[in-house]
């Protein structure tokens, strides 16, 4: 598959937040989910991943986390 980058509006009030979604992805990278890297923004309320991995695998892997998903795209 090839590698794609999607960026994601995920409504996150504190560090906790981000770092529940951060934990998530990182969860994903070591059970084999080819994911190459992420970025996560509280600033901007903003999570970007990258990798060969499918578009709904990610969007669960961050709803997973009970946090509020308000939009997706592929951007790449």
């Amino acid at each position: 598959m090839a590698s794609h980058t999607y960026k994601f509006d995920v409504k996150m009030t504190c560090g906790g937040c981000s770092g529940a979604v951060d934990r998530a992805l990182k969860k994903a990278k070591a059970d084999g989910q080819e994911i190459d890297s992420w970025d996560i923004s509280l600033e901007k309320q903003e999570v970007i991943v990258k990798g060969a991995v499918p578009y709904d695998t990610v969007l669960e892997k961050i709803k997973k986390t009970g946090k509020e998903v308000r939009s997706g795209e592929t951007v790449e």
